[in-house]
């Protein structure tokens, strides 16, 4: 059955951007007769509050959304992302890195035009390694591309693909071609913060069922690493459906971190949920 999600991380309150967002999903759902989930993806302890989660719940509902319950919140099942994370360091395809951004950013600095540095810094040798361990410092764990490419073999490496419904911000659709060295040797979980959003979101991707995955294009670059992770841990590879961002009247996609109007504040100043609906391209009335 068609199944899909909305997952936000409770760290604002939500802007015109993610009800575009959300409509988009719950509309997509609703059109298919099949399953629409609402996830917490509140794994970032310094930044993810409560009373953000409550009123995620409280604007998606004024919205006129409905999910199935119960809801999952990520920050509950940290243990099963860490099972994860064990699993492939026992594969040998994780190595830590001990680097801050400001030494990989000097990297770049001194490296020659044109190189990956900026996300491949590679494994410490293992002297420097274990000094470093001695010493407490901390560090994340990387993705080695170069181990993933060995275990998946050169025939599936370069035969990796993503299908998608949508369009990326190039205008990518179909079957895309996965290029997972555009985004290097992410990290997949820190010493003191866990794990990170590439593993967790695939991980309970592929946990709930989701089959399709509806999202906007500024995630699009995400499904490349995601794919080959998914490869990687022998888990489904949902169907993309990545859509245009909406943007204010100064031509700037809505964000948090530019304190772009609320849904809230809409609300108080009178709008309907109706009318914001309306606005967006939806039916007004479900």
């Amino acid at each position: 059955m068609f199944t899909t999600r909305f997952a936000p991380s409770p760290t604002g309150r939500l802007h015109k951007g993610h009800a575009f967002s959300a409509l988009t999903a719950w509309s997509a759902a609703k059109a298919a007769g099949g399953r629409f989930l609402l996830r917490i993806e509140d794994i970032d302890p310094t930044r993810c509050r409560p009373e953000h989660e409550a009123a995620i719940l409280e604007d998606l509902a004024w919205l006129g959304l409905d999910w199935e319950t119960p809801v999952r919140r990520q920050s509950v099942h940290l243990s099963d992302y860490a099972a994860a994370i064990e699993a492939l360091k026992a594969r040998d395809l994780l190595y830590r890195c001990f680097r801050t951004r400001k030494e990989i950013l000097d990297r770049i600095g001194d490296a020659p035009h044109g190189t990956s540095e900026t996300v491949r810094p590679g494994p410490h040798p293992a002297e420097e390694e274990a000094r470093f361990l001695a010493q407490g410092r901390p560090f994340a764990w990387r993705l080695s591309l170069d181990r993933a490419r060995e275990t998946l073999g050169e025939a599936t490496w370069t035969g990796l693909v993503f299908i998608e419904q949508g369009a990326g911000p190039d205008g990518e659709t179909g079957v895309v071609p996965v290029r997972p060295e555009t985004a290097g040797d992410v990290v997949l979980a820190r010493k003191d913060a866990g794990v990170a959003y590439h593993l967790a979101v695939i991980h309970d991707d592929a946990l709930q069922g989701i089959d399709h995955v509806i999202r906007g294009q500024d995630l699009f670059e995400a499904a490349h690493v995601q794919r080959l992770i998914q490869a990687l841990m022998g888990w489904p590879a949902p169907v993309y459906r990545h859509h245009r961002l909406l943007a204010g009247p100064d031509g700037r996609r809505y964000a948090k971190r530019d304190q772009s109007v609320t849904l809230a504040e809409l609300r108080a100043g009178g709008m309907t949920a109706q009318a914001l609906r309306a606005e967006l391209g939806f039916s007004p009335d479900g």
